[in-house]
């Protein structure tokens, strides 16, 4: 646990170093207002979430390099991508929370819903995103794997963007039809919108970095994108049943009539009479519905079949990680695991 601290404190401390490169950049003429402005954007979104993506580009990396302490040039190298996932992260949360409606965000005011922001954070999205490319550009591009490091990135940003398409397809698109909630569009939209970005890409990028091919590690891919399911299932339970105090927002899948995994189950779950219900009160904002939706899933014990499926998920992908033939990636993998078993927020 001391290690990690200290990791995440030396991950930290080069935030700084990246935002005072990215607002003092020579080929943009700044005034002074531009560069405030991209300062309190970046201070806002960027390091405020719990920087595990980041984190797990070194945590890999360490491990697929033996375990050794890292240089103190090599964690910064490895460290950069680290946070141009966190940049990235936070372009998709800034939009995300604009499209969706949402009111808080890691225990804060959305930004978008800052006095003067408004739906200049669209704007402000595309800046964060483009954020990336400029460092990874500036560190990488006389790397043998600066191609490959570009093209990954590319990929997972159009799944990711594929991902949250077919979520506003299904949620906000034509006529309310809760018909349209089944566990592979669940799926589908989950593996586009979380998985790939959450756990695939800082696997994928420390792999590059260590100066492996892909290729090596077979059958990673596909654990990761089951372990970003099993994470966005416990994200969906947390919006519902966690405490926002914990969690750092206010869960609003009911009003929003998501395609949550809760509603989901409830749906293959419940009888005639309680469909009825459900067709009535999910995607309401009144108080009085969200509260008939969260008692009927308590009769249907959505509670206790989350607590299967989470034991359930946490035995599989155990046995598909200790299946793996390099003991390097399974402690990556255990790892990663471990970070979200049972996890509250």
């Amino acid at each position: 646990m001391a290690e990690l601290d200290e990791t995440r404190s030396s991950f930290l401390a080069l935030y700084d170093i990246l935002k005072h490169e990215l607002i003092h950049d020579a080929d943009i003429k700044f005034t002074e207002e531009m560069r405030l402005r991209v300062e309190e954007i970046l201070d806002y979104n960027v390091p405020r979430g719990k920087l595990n993506r980041g984190l797990a580009v070194i945590e890999t990396y360490k491990a697929l390099k033996g375990g050794d302490e890292l240089s103190e040039e090599e964690f910064f190298l490895v460290s950069v991508p680290g946070w141009c996932l966190e940049w990235l992260q936070a372009c998709f949360l800034v939009l995300d929370d604009i499209m969706d409606n949402s009111q808080t965000r890691r225990g804060r005011i959305c930004w978008y819903r800052q006095p003067k922001v408004g739906l200049k954070a669209v704007n402000h999205g595309i800046l964060l995103k483009g954020h990336t490319h400029r460092i990874l550009k500036k560190y990488f591009r006389e790397k043998s794997y600066y191609p490959d490091l570009i093209e990954l990135t590319e990929e997972v940003g159009y799944q990711t963007s594929m991902g949250q398409m077919l979520d506003l397809i299904i949620t906000h698109e034509g006529k309310k039809d809760l018909s349209k909630y089944t566990i592979d569009v669940y799926r589908r939209i989950v593996i586009y919108k979380t998985s790939y970005y959450t756990f695939y890409l800082p696997v994928a990028w420390a792999i590059l970095l260590s100066g492996e091919k892909l290729e090596k590690y077979k059958g990673i891919k596909e654990i990761l994108i089951e372990m970003g399911v099993y994470f966005q299932v416990q994200d969906d339970y947390l919006d519902c049943f966690g405490d926002p105090e914990v969690a750092g927002k206010v869960g609003t899948d009911i009003e929003d009539y998501k395609c949550s995994w809760l509603i989901v189950q409830a749906l293959e779950l419940a009888d005639d009479c309680q469909k009825q219900i459900l067709y009535e009160n999910y995607g309401k904002s009144d108080p009085t519905s969200v509260t008939k939706v969260k008692k009927l899933y308590q009769e249907l014990d959505i509670p206790g079949k989350f607590s299967k499926y989470e034991a359930e998920s946490y035995e599989k992908l155990l046995a598909a990680i200790e299946a793996q033939s390099s003991a390097a990636m399974q402690e990556i993998l255990m790892v990663l695991l471990m970070k979200i078993y049972l996890r509250k927020k």
